[in-house]
């Protein structure tokens, strides 16, 4: 598993010459509701044993949560059940509202 901060985040997805990430949010849809990164697909850590199989093994994928714990078990349950290419963003939404976009709420 790779880690990432918010800054570096911020220019991968600006990045043309990267491949498209998916951006997965495990953290609850109240805390979705509260703040996201655009375009984030929502999947509560607890769901993703029964969920994996919405996602494409073979892409590149950022785990997101509020400060980074819980996106990072996810990471580590993903890499045990074959998926290659997790990357985990350290500091989650509080770090990204904190150094990309201070407009986003926090809790």
């Amino acid at each position: 598993m790779q880690h990432v901060t918010a800054p570096e985040l911020a220019a991968l997805l600006v990045d043309p010459t990267k491949n498209p990430l998916i951006l997965l949010d495990v953290r609850e849809p109240w805390e979705y509701e509260t703040c996201h990164i655009p375009h984030v697909q929502l999947m509560p850590m607890q769901t993703v044993p029964e969920r994996m199989q919405e996602l494409d093994p073979d892409s590149v994928i950022v785990c997101i949560c509020h400060h980074g714990g819980r996106s990072m078990q996810v990471a580590n349950f993903l890499e045990r059940n074959g998926f290659a290419q997790m990357i985990n963003l350290t500091g989650g939404v509080h770090a990204w509202a904190q150094q990309v976009d201070n407009s986003m709420p926090t809790y």
